[in-house]
């Protein structure tokens, strides 16, 4: 199997901790075939807070002006893909978050030549003044009522899917990193099974993937973010196109449960895994 690590995130990211060139030469001693610079841009925070009008609020990551640190990424994975080629593959990446919030925007960032391939995430709901105007990650879910939150979220992903301006999606159970990993709820989900088919359907029909997350498998969640129940539902809805990703955010978390990740992407049907150059799917076996 192609030794595949499609989603971590460097200093150009705000939690990030190592650089490109740090996460490439770390790739190269553990191993890796393929590995994905993609580091968080946020189309709903593209902009200084005096732009959208907005006050910066209490908890750790509510920032803006994502396009600085997206030019020093676009710089930084450039020159750590052209500095170690013929060694390993090295892939300028993206982890594009919020892109219904503003469309054209998030079009124009994901047509940026250098990148090789764009991952869709929704870390918040773009466009709300309420509960759900920030992170999941730090939303106090004493408070929250988390079966309206879920909605929201997954109603949030359909519009995401729908545009559809990216390569894979990525993380489609974030929220429970938070609601059952960290608070130790147990929602409902039967309700969004319709609403996640419908997501899964567009992807397979615009020819685009999901991402099998290997975070929370290192996390108190325990599980892949989608789990093997909605990796089969993506496979029985035509889908064809599957991505690994560690979401390392430092060198010691890079290639954490790729295997793992391959091996719930064999059971669900799939028999090869894919990674995006110049924004094309790329196939190997498992």
């Amino acid at each position: 199997m192609l030794f595949t690590d499609c989603h971590t995130h460097t200093v150009n990211s705000p939690d990030g901790l190592m650089t490109a060139e740090e996460a490439v030469q770390a790739a190269l001693k553990i191993g890796l075939d393929v590995i994905a610079l993609t580091d968080h841009c946020e189309a709903n925070r593209f902009f200084s807070s005096a732009h959208y009008g907005a006050s910066p609020g209490d908890y750790k990551f509510d920032i803006y002006d994502y396009s600085i640190p997206f030019e020093r990424s676009m710089r930084d994975n450039t020159l750590a893909k052209n500095r170690n080629e013929g060694k390993i593959t090295v892939l300028c990446g993206i982890e594009l978050g919020q892109a219904t919030f503003d469309e054209g925007l998030a079009e124009s960032i994901a047509s940026d030549k250098r990148l090789d391939f764009v991952i869709a995430s929704m870390h918040q709901i773009p466009d709300k003044k309420d509960y759900v105007s920030e992170d999941f990650a730090f939303m106090d879910y004493g408070k929250v009522d988390v079966q309206t939150a879920l909605r929201e979220y997954f109603g949030e992903l359909y519009k995401l899917c729908r545009w559809g301006k990216f390569d894979a999606l990525g993380h489609l159970t974030y929220t429970l990193r938070y609601i059952e990993g960290e608070w130790g709820l147990k929602p409902d989900m039967s309700e969004y099974e319709g609403v996640i088919r419908d997501c899964f359907k567009l992807l397979a029909q615009k020819g685009l993937g999901i991402e099998i997350n290997t975070s929370g498998l290192r996390q108190k969640y325990g599980k892949t973010f989608p789990d093997l129940s909605y990796i089969k539902m993506f496979r029985e809805a035509g889908g064809e196109i599957v991505t690994l990703g560690s979401d390392a955010h430092n060198t010691a978390d890079l290639s954490k449960g790729i295997k793992e990740g391959a091996e719930l992407a064999l059971a669900a049907g799939f028999k090869r895994i894919c990674y995006f150059k110049e924004r094309k799917p790329y196939f190997a076996d498992i």
